[in-house]
């Protein structure tokens, strides 16, 4: 490739890429994130592979946007406060949208909610179910 048709490419990725670099609005945020994950699906684990040089490129958009956007941050420093256990399970029953009904792996919804509440703690057995059943990790409750 020239130097010319590459400069013609970057005025058009540039272009393209317009509303993600940087990300000024929810919508494009949502989008970034479908399309940061689409790429890491297809990206080789290799430094080589210019996609991740996107990725790279996407990541920092991601990451200024949510540093400046006030929900995003208030979210964080909640998140930060609660212990590991709860919010990890809070986070799971958000991302699979589940009630405390649809927890057996904890007990009855009045135990789930002894746990939301702090009122009660996962127990290892608990921990261990659920990490089971969602392919993660135990270590991340803690």
């Amino acid at each position: 490739m020239s130097a010319v048709a590459f400069k013609d490419a970057c005025h058009s990725f540039v272009q393209a890429a317009a509303p993600y670099l940087p990300i000024k609005d929810d919508t494009h945020y949502e989008e970034a994130l479908e399309l940061i994950l689409s790429l890491l699906e297809e990206a080789e684990d290799s430094p080589d592979d210019p996609i991740n040089a996107v990725i790279d490129l996407l990541s920092r958009a991601i990451e200024t946007y949510e540093n400046r956007n006030e929900g995003l941050t208030g979210f964080e420093k909640r998140a930060m406060e609660q212990p590991a256990d709860l919010a990890m399970l809070r986070l799971l029953m958000a991302q699979h949208r589940l009630s405390m009904a649809d927890l057996p792996e904890i007990g009855s919804k009045s135990m789930v909610s002894r746990v939301l509440s702090g009122e009660r703690s996962l127990s290892k057995s608990h921990i261990r179910a659920l990490s089971q059943r969602f392919r993660i990790d135990p270590g991340l409750f803690f």
